[in-house]
């Protein structure tokens, strides 16, 4: 009985073992049959013409002889080997004789039957290994002996040992952990919740711009839930092949499920979650079906209950699908914005530990001079700082060094291998010039200047920068006028100074052109009327007539800028001149130099040092 168990071990698996003793079978016949071949190539092999053959046999070379068909092979008596092509002739017989050759003959129906059963062999393990792959995709099955593990979820799993992170890791963003709270509360006490009736929400969408800690709050909620956390991208649930990425999402609740209570959090959905019916093709089929899935095992018939939470992230929530954002799903969302003035000082309070940084660095006016900035740009500040202070063999980052990242980060970093003509140095001069000038002529609506330089850094030859004077949430028109005005000063300083003109303004006149827009078409802060004129995936949802109306008003804006722009350039045309010979002289100048310079009042000034 023993013997008979052990002989049918094969089998017990059922279909998968049995294949499993193909490919391996197949598998050593092919690596049998290469080391079969490199043993014969290893040794001398001569390949014969006949004329060649007959003398090597007259000379008693020859020692056996195997032949099948008119193909012939075999030893010579120095131990190396022959192959060669015999005529259907019977005189070489009688020479082989005379000679003492070996001969061997055989019969070509063997060998062709033999190739035969290998060519169909490999045919049909061919079609039932794809057979099987089908197989294993459509079922989604994600067992531990799988052989195409296709299905099994990517999701990366953080026990609640290994989660350090919790809303005191988490700076600013106050309103956004106080949304996270309630979802906390529930997965340490769900029968608090559970006892008046209540439910709480299956799905939280994290709705914000790249690099303000989404995902950091998302594991902030996990360790302050203290329960297991699957972390997963959008594009990881995408496969080529149709059900795949469905059966990724059956696997990852699956999961989640086991350890319950434990959170799911997805990031980029719109990778996975956008509208519905707007492709062709598989692999739009592919993240339909994804998509449908996750939307059952959300909030479907046969959705099991489990304290598992979804949180999901997106800089994206006008693309999502609306089954997605319908109550029992993703209905909580939590906005994640960029924070204000008290949440970026404390976050480079956080990310400045362990960096040795001079006492008379003052972070918190390092915080009002990077309004705009995100968590993670704040963060590459403390980096790029400490990386400036590494290269000088400092001991400690001082002020300079955060001017400089921060002007690396905002500006781009110098372009010092750059020459460039006197001329060339003269006309940038003058532009960025214009640019300050006119900044400086409208105090009332446009932000603080803060430096100008003509070193290059990035793509620009020149750059002229302000800040603002404290967080903005909101832009009057006065404000984007003056922005607009500011815009035309370079090609207006040219012109005036020059008589010619360049290509230097081109992005200047881009973004004009993009501000007179926004104010036609989403503002209402044109002649046109208050109305808002939307343009939707291509195509414009308003006439031909309104179209011509949007241009002409468009360009009416901008030619009013630059008018005005030349105007108070001429009129000024003597601190224009002072101004960019200075800079022609110094090449970077900040704010206070230039109130300075041409005796213009001081504004609050974004400088560190």
């Amino acid at each position: 009985m023993k013997s008979k168990k052990s002989s049918n071990k094969l089998f017990q698996g059922g279909p998968k073992n049995f294949i499993n003793f193909l490919i391996i079978g197949f598998l050593l016949f092919i690596a049998l049959g290469v080391l079969n071949r490199l043993t014969q190539n290893s040794k001398q092999y001569y390949n014969f013409s006949y004329s060649q053959f007959l003398k090597k046999v007259e000379e008693n070379a020859i020692k056996t002889i195997y032949v099948s068909g008119q193909e012939a092979e075999g030893d010579m008596k120095d131990g190396s080997k022959y192959e060669t092509i015999l005529p259907i002739t019977h005189n070489q017989w009688d020479l082989l004789k005379d000679h003492n050759v070996e001969i061997t003959l055989a019969s070509n129906s063997g060998s062709y039957f033999f190739w035969f059963l290998l060519i169909l062999g490999g045919f049909g393990l061919i079609i039932g290994l794809f057979w099987y792959l089908l197989r294993q995709i459509r079922n989604g099955s994600n067992s531990a002996g799988n052989m195409f593990p296709l299905s099994k979820s990517r999701a990366k799993m953080f026990m609640p040992s290994s989660i350090k992170e919790n809303f005191e890791s988490v700076q600013g963003a106050a309103e956004a952990k106080e949304e996270l709270k309630d979802v906390v509360d529930f997965l340490k006490n769900p029968a608090k919740f559970r006892r008046l009736g209540a439910k709480i929400t299956r799905g939280v969408l994290l709705v914000g711009e790249p690099g303000n800690g989404k995902t950091l709050l998302a594991k902030a909620v996990a360790g302050e839930a203290n329960c297991p956390f699957f972390s997963i991208s959008g594009s990881d649930f995408i496969e080529i092949f149709v059900g795949v990425g469905a059966g990724r999402v059956r696997d990852l609740f699956a999961q989640a499920r086991k350890y319950a209570p434990s959170i799911i959090f997805i990031d980029e959905l719109d990778a996975v979650g956008r509208h519905r019916g707007n492709g062709i093709g598989g692999g739009h089929d592919e993240r339909e079906q994804t998509l449908n899935q996750l939307l059952t095992e959300m909030d479907g018939f046969q959705t099991k209950e489990g304290a598992v939470i979804v949180l999901a992230a997106t800089n994206r929530p006008d693309v999502l699908d609306k089954a997605l954002l319908r109550p029992g799903r993703f209905d909580r969302r939590v906005v994640v914005p960029y924070p204000d003035l008290a949440s970026r000082e404390q976050i480079l309070k956080v990310h400045a530990k362990g960096v040795p940084i001079d006492p008379s660095v003052d972070l918190g006016v390092i915080a009002r001079g990077t309004p705009g900035f995100s968590g993670a740009d704040l963060a590459s500040l403390v980096n790029e700082a400490a990386i400036s202070a590494s290269k000088n063999n400092q001991d400690l980052v001082t002020i300079h060094d955060f001017e400089m990242a921060r002007d690396k980060i905002v500006l781009g970093k110098e372009v010092k291998s750059m020459v460039r003509s006197k001329e060339e140095l003269r006309i940038t001069a003058f532009h960025e010039a214009g640019h300050a000038m006119l900044t400086l002529l409208q105090p009332e609506h446009s932000d603080p200047l803060h430096k100008v330089t003509i070193v290059p850094r990035g793509r620009s030859l020149g750059v002229t920068y302000s800040f603002p004077e404290k967080d903005k949430y909101m832009v009057s028109k006065e404000e984007m006028d003056a922005n607009m005005l500011t815009l035309m000063g370079g090609r207006a300083a040219e012109e005036i100074t020059f008589g010619s003109i360049t290509t230097g303004a081109a992005h200047d006149f881009e973004v004009a052109t993009n501000i007179a827009r926004d104010m036609v078409c989403h503002y209402g802060m044109s002649d046109i009327g208050k109305v808002i004129y939307a343009q939707h995936e291509g195509s414009f949802a308003y006439s031909q007539k309104t179209a011509e109306q949007i241009d002409h008003e468009v360009k009416r804006m901008i030619d009013d800028s630059y008018s005005k722009a030349v105007q108070l350039l001429k009129t000024n045309n003597d601190k224009l001149n002072l101004l960019a010979n200075m800079l022609l002289e110094k090449e970077t100048m900040h704010a206070g130099e230039i109130y300075s310079l041409l005796g213009i009042e001081s504004r609050q000034e974004h400088r560190f040092v």
